[in-house]
């Protein structure tokens, strides 16, 4: 740990690029990371959709429908709406339905023919809408109370946004192509693995590049910090050196550690940037944590993924027809499960925007329960972030005006966070 990090080295992933689009944000790409990967945007073939009660479900021999394609006059066939499912806590479940929108074909104020006159048409709320990376909350917000079950053609997938739904997905062997670190499989993939020795080398990396902070009037945790300290841990537990960690940590040494959980690294940079932005956007947060011990640091990790994951959409896909929220998703589709949504669900969380590392209706969809090197480098870089920054730089706070503000559509994390090291 000896050389000065050089900030642009092993930058240039998908993950890194600036946002751009035409239309719409367009969606990062997760960098090495399957689980998240969303499918490609290949031409479906159309099926035939149909009702049986109030489930939507569709009956084609083609694995999902194609989106629709674009009305040729002001008054497209109408979009069928099932009738409603039984209540979920007190909310109605509408399957497949969208909410209306105006038709710029029609005639008003609200279009040319207002919002509900001729030639209204019905459309569903997307993840990758345009604004959605600076604020998908509304969008969630929408598609969780009154379309849990609906087709995004965007996506080209089923949308789940219920935490009761998208927890299923992650456990139900129906929603296969996929894991979680931390899930089953990894127990069985990862032996031999020195818990103490991952906990000495992440303690140490991260107390070296907190004092390097230190001596600085001002930092950028996201780029100073967050940015080595994943890199760094594995880099010194397989022992690539650390001037190369960047250009061999991704690959070959990462695989080597945490096997198909290698490219977990660019997630736990952005898992680390939320829970550091979490705790020093408030200062109460700042003071209950600053000496906490580790079962209160490792609740308020827990909550940060809760509340701000870093993945924020996971895609599976069914073998079987599966009942959801609002209906049920036909057998062999694509289901993107919005985790991000599922997280800050007031029918799961009490007063769920917030976070809280003391509440005790704890719980995160990030990573599973089980065994996983990436799982718990995760928890030990989280809890020595916190202890050597504070050891380093007492009175560490946000500069002057200066308030996190994560973007991102598939993964998601504030950009920057400017520190004051000395207060």
């Amino acid at each position: 740990m000896s050389d000065e990090p050089n900030r642009e080295q092993g930058r240039g992933t998908d993950d890194d690029r600036p946002e751009t689009g035409t239309g719409h944000d367009r969606p990062e790409t997760p960098p090495g990371d399957a689980w998240t990967r969303l499918p490609a945007m290949a031409p479906a073939t159309p099926g035939t959709p149909g009702r049986t009660g109030a489930r939507t479900v569709v009956r084609s021999s083609s694995p999902e429908p194609a989106p629709a394609a674009p009305a040729a006059s002001p008054s497209p066939e109408p979009v069928p709406v099932p009738a409603a499912s039984p209540v979920r806590g007190g909310r109605a479940s509408a399957a497949g339905r969208v909410r209306t929108a105006p038709d710029p074909t029609a005639e008003g104020p609200a279009g040319l023919g207002g919002a509900h006159g001729p030639g209204a048409r019905t459309v569903a709320p997307s993840p990758l809408d345009p604004g959605a990376s600076r604020d998908p909350h509304a969008i969630h917000r929408t598609l969780r109370e009154e379309f849990p079950l609906t087709y995004d053609p965007l996506l080209r997938a089923w949308v789940l946004s219920r935490y009761a739904d998208v927890a299923t997905a992650f456990t139900d062997s129906r929603f296969t192509h996929g894991h979680r670190p931390g899930d089953p499989p990894c127990a069985r993939a990862h032996v031999d693995v020195d818990v103490e020795a991952l906990r000495s080398v992440t303690e140490r990396t991260a107390y070296v590049l907190a004092r390097r902070i230190a001596e600085r009037p001002q930092a950028d945790l996201v780029a100073d910090f967050c940015h080595w300290l994943p890199a760094g841990t594995v880099a010194a537990a397989v022992g690539v050196p650390y001037r190369d960690m960047m250009r061999l940590v991704r690959g070959k040494a990462a695989g080597a550690l945490a096997g198909e959980c290698g490219g977990q690294i660019a997630v736990r940079e952005k898992a680390l940037a939320s829970f550091l932005g979490n705790v020093l956007a408030d200062p109460d947060q700042v003071a209950a944590l600053r000496d906490a011990p580790a079962d209160l640091v490792g609740r308020a990790w827990a909550e940060s993924l809760r509340r701000d994951p870093p993945v924020q959409i996971a895609v599976r896909r069914t073998s079987a027809e599966v009942p959801v929220s609002g209906g049920a998703v036909p057998a062999g589709a694509s289901v993107a499960l919005l985790v991000g949504s599922a997280g800050r669900d007031p029918e799961r969380f009490r007063d769920p925007d917030r976070f809280d590392p003391f509440r005790d209706d704890p719980g995160q969809l990030t990573y599973g329960s089980g065994f996983c090197p990436a799982v718990v480098l995760a928890g030990l870089e989280a809890e020595y972030a916190l202890r050597a920054l504070f050891r380093a730089m007492p009175r560490l706070r946000l500069a002057e005006g200066f308030r996190p503000v994560p973007t991102g559509l598939i993964t998601r994390a504030p950009r920057t966070l400017i520190v004051r090291p000395h207060g």
